[in-house]
């Protein structure tokens, strides 16, 4: 029994599996992420007049602008293509949606960020996790910096010579 414990003990501990669990959570958090914005998009008619618009823009404008923002960036996080950038704009969503979320959470008028509030603490929780950790190396930001590397290599061996 303790030669058994002693095997799952380290099995359980001694294989980690960093760079799938972060491919994992990239396409977990992209998908969820790609879904709230296709959601968003669809119920885009449904727009709260009181939705501000930036830059100029008129509210429905604005507010698409910011949905395909977000869908581009949900498709760089799923791909790991510049991923810790990919995940500044669907932070500050977030933050912004949490906010609203709390203020209007008492109010009877439907707003457009149908969330309750700490639903996207969840999103703030895994943006901040891969913008700490990174995409892991089964990623396009692995494979293309790799590919940088090389090419650096070959051209510093032909300066050298």
């Amino acid at each position: 029994m303790k030669g058994l414990f002693k095997k799952v003990m380290l099995f359980c501990t001694g294989y980690t599996y960093s760079n799938l669990s972060r491919l994992f959570l990239r396409l977990f958090v992209g998908v969820m992420f790609l879904h709230v914005c296709v959601r968003q998009f669809l119920d885009l008619g449904n727009l709260p007049a009181e939705f501000p618009g930036f830059w100029g823009m008129a509210p429905d404008t604005s507010m698409t602008v910011l949905l395909i923002i977000e869908a581009l960036c949900a498709a760089f996080i799923i791909l790991g293509f510049l991923t810790r950038l990919a995940v500044l704009p669907p932070l500050l969503v977030m933050s912004v949606a949490e906010v609203v979320a709390y203020s209007s959470y008492d109010s009877v008028t439907p707003t457009l960020l149908t969330f309750q509030p700490g639903y996207p603490v969840m999103f703030i929780g895994i943006f901040l996790f891969l913008l700490l950790s990174g995409p892991g190396k089964i990623s396009l930001d692995y494979i293309i910096s790799a590919y940088l590397i090389e090419t650096n290599d070959d051209n510093a061996v032909i300066e050298k010579a």
